[in-house]
């Protein structure tokens, strides 16, 4: 009896004659949910004894990175705008180490909007007992800047977008020195994570000429984050040419493997990281509807309103971070041939053939993506001139060349030694934190 009632009232909601269309309905939307989420990598990797730096690592994306990451036994460093005894931190960090079993993970106070408290981090951190660095991931541009539904100043707007690229040079300028003197043979990855929008400044790109404050903020966000993929790109460059070029001494005695001395010349592997177009992380500033803001009404009202169809179309943290976990995961060219045997897939001709990382390179969807930048040639800058660094780089011509890749990195240094001058007032925000010794929050 039950079942013939229910059998009515869904006949009678969807007549016979629909069920087709109801049944390619529902299957065109799981599709394109699926398509919409992305490749997930396909990669694993003991990250036992590994030390991460992660900023921007208490927005969505960076816990779910941080959850994943302690899931593998990594030691964690996240870098936090809060002190460490706000309750909010202390609590995220707790559930980190209860929920993980991986009591390696801390947090340490780095307002990134001030190089004061950038370099007060960074000199506790050097003068510390524990100084190793296997990983650092800058996932704090990732985040949208700007609204489309709320006004706000085009200025302050700049300066934010500005602030965080600047605190990216300025921790990779401070800490460089420590990954230089570490052993050849450690594997030390720098992940740039970025956002979605750089293909919209592509074309036009110039390091030396800003877009007008009233340009759309899809075009200042895919500047800043096309400056960043080609900043990037030139530090692979600068690390390729201070290393000596020969392949590095294996820990058991032997020689480490080099696919290719043209792949990789150091053993420090830097590349930039989209992880595509989130909820979290991207939609929901845009519609002002973050929580780490001052949130709009409307614009909440209209991201709830609009929950199904973002969740058809667009990306849930957990997706977004796959491609981040890859370059992780991914072997680099300095890898022993024993290793590689193992996890690659055979030819006809019965070589080994495996997927490993790209120095340098901008990975989406768990891949290489090629963006087409116009290459600037034989730019009239003071590196052209006298640079001994300029007879060991080797133009590739990717992504802008080398000579673009020499401005963004004079246009950061000029930007940072202005951004520290204006900063100096506010330096009396650190008080006592400069003496304190490196953070951890444990309650046993």
């Amino acid at each position: 009896m039950v079942l013939k009632m229910l059998g009515a009232a869904v006949n009678t909601l969807l007549p016979p004659k629909y069920y087709v269309h109801a049944c390619m309905s529902v299957l065109l939307i799981v599709v394109a949910h699926a398509l919409a989420q992305g490749r997930r990598t396909n990669r694993e990797r003991d990250m036992h004894a590994r030390v991460v730096l992660v900023t921007g690592g208490f927005t969505p994306l960076g816990l779910t990175l941080l959850q994943n990451l302690a899931e593998r036994g990594a030691h964690i460093i996240a870098l936090a705008p809060k002190p460490i005894d706000d309750p909010e931190i202390e609590i995220l960090i707790s559930l980190l180490r209860s929920t993980t079993n991986n009591e390696q993970v801390y947090a340490e106070e780095c307002d990134l909007t001030s190089p004061t408290s950038i370099r007060s981090f960074c000199t506790r951190f050097l003068t510390g007992k524990e100084n190793r660095i296997d990983a650092i991931v800058f996932a704090h541009e990732y985040p949208h800047i700007g609204s489309f539904l709320a006004f706000e100043d085009p200025v302050k707007l700049r300066r934010r977008r500005q602030e965080a690229s600047l605190a990216t040079f300025l921790i990779l300028t401070l800490l460089l020195p420590v990954l230089l003197v570490a052993p050849a043979e450690r594997d030390i990855r720098i992940i740039n994570v970025v956002n979605p929008f750089y293909s919209a400044a592509a074309v036009t790109y110039s390091p030396s000429q800003v877009p007008p404050a009233a340009s759309s903020i899809f075009q200042q966000e895919g500047r800043r984050s096309l400056q960043a993929i080609i900043f990037t790109r030139h530090l692979q460059r600068v690390l390729d040419a201070l290393s000596s070029g020969g392949p590095p001494p294996g820990t058991d005695g032997n020689t480490v493997h080099v696919v290719s001395g043209k792949v990789q010349k150091s053993n420090i592997v830097a590349v930039s990281v989209c992880p595509g177009i989130s909820r979290s992380d991207i939609i929901a500033p845009l519609f002002n509807a973050d929580g780490f803001r001052r949130r709009s009404t409307g614009g909440m009202i209209l991201y709830l309103v609009l929950q199904p169809l973002l969740r058809i179309l667009t990306k849930s943290s957990t997706s977004a971070v796959q491609s981040v976990l890859h370059v992780l995961f991914l072997p680099t060219p300095f890898k022993g041939v024993a290793q590689s045997s193992s996890a690659g897939t055979r030819t006809s001709g019965g070589d080994t053939v495996q997927e490993v990382l790209k120095a340098g390179a901008l990975y989406r969807e768990c891949a290489v993506v090629n963006i087409r930048i116009p290459v600037l040639e034989n730019a009239s800058s003071s590196s052209d001139q006298g640079d001994p660094k300029d007879t060991v780089m080797v133009d590739d011509r990717e992504l802008g060349g080398l000579h673009l890749g020499q401005a963004v990195w004079e246009v950061f240094e000029a930007d940072l030694k202005e951004w520290e001058k204006q900063s100096v007032p506010s330096s009396e925000k650190q008080g006592t934190d400069d003496d304190k010794p490196s953070v951890d929050t444990p309650d046993n």
